[in-house]
């Protein structure tokens, strides 16, 4: 648990007074979390710089106030992080095996998480569809798959915010026309978290359209110029 209470100096900056709901997380998931198998044993001394500040430095990217639903949450990364350091948003943790649901109800209501909510569903089956401004996911799936789950649960012009690793440019671009059909106008890497995470967080911004009308197919016929 040592590895755990040495909170790096960057969470300070990042999560501000609410740096103890954060050390609080990091305690369930260090505890319960590997407990019931949803990290494991290894991840416990990088849970700050791996997890917890890699998954809150998504804030960068999402304006206030808006509502955002975390697909595949698992043990709430990156949703419950976020929600720490972002009390303005709105939080739907979407996650469908019962005892990952479990721990995410446990962990918001320990922690006095108002704004988030946890609903146990996959993704295709939420309903109803179009209501979030932001998705966010982490190493849930491939791109063309993931957006094919998470773009119907976005508004037109809303966004999903996807945590990946250094090969994001290259499968953001082997996507390309999948992301198109579906319906999606832009597609870019940005990066997160200079100066709180080494290496710094970079993550696929997919921007969903309107489809099946007029004007979604002259904005995907634009994009792909």
């Amino acid at each position: 648990m040592d590895d755990v209470i040495a909170v790096p100096d960057s969470a300070s900056a990042l999560f501000g007074d609410r740096l103890p709901l954060a050390v609080v997380y990091a305690e369930q998931l260090a505890g319960p979390g590997i407990e019931r198998g949803l990290l494991g044993p290894r991840e416990v001394p990088r849970l700050w710089d791996r997890h917890i500040l890699n998954s809150a430095v998504l804030g960068s990217l999402v304006d206030p106030g808006l509502t955002v639903a975390d697909v595949g949450s698992g043990a709430g990364l990156p949703g419950i992080p976020l929600a720490i350091a972002r009390p303005d948003l709105e939080i739907v943790l979407i996650e469908p095996l019962l005892r990952r649901c479990e721990f995410l109800t446990e962990t918001v209501t320990a922690l006095g998480l108002d704004g988030v909510t946890v609903l146990r569903s996959r993704a295709e089956d939420v309903r109803p569809r179009g209501r979030f401004d932001v998705v966010t996911a982490r190493a849930v799936a491939p791109m063309d798959r993931l957006a094919g789950w998470t773009l119907p649960l976005l508004r037109p012009g809303g966004v999903l915010l996807a945590l990946k690793g250094r090969s994001v440019s290259e499968e953001l671009r082997d996507s390309a026309a999948s992301l198109a059909r579906m319906g999606a106008t832009s597609w870019r890497v940005e990066e997160a978290g200079a100066g709180v995470v080494d290496p710094v967080a970079r993550i696929a911004v997919v921007e969903a359209g309107r489809t099946g009308t007029p004007e979604g197919r002259a904005r995907q016929r634009r994009t792909k110029r």
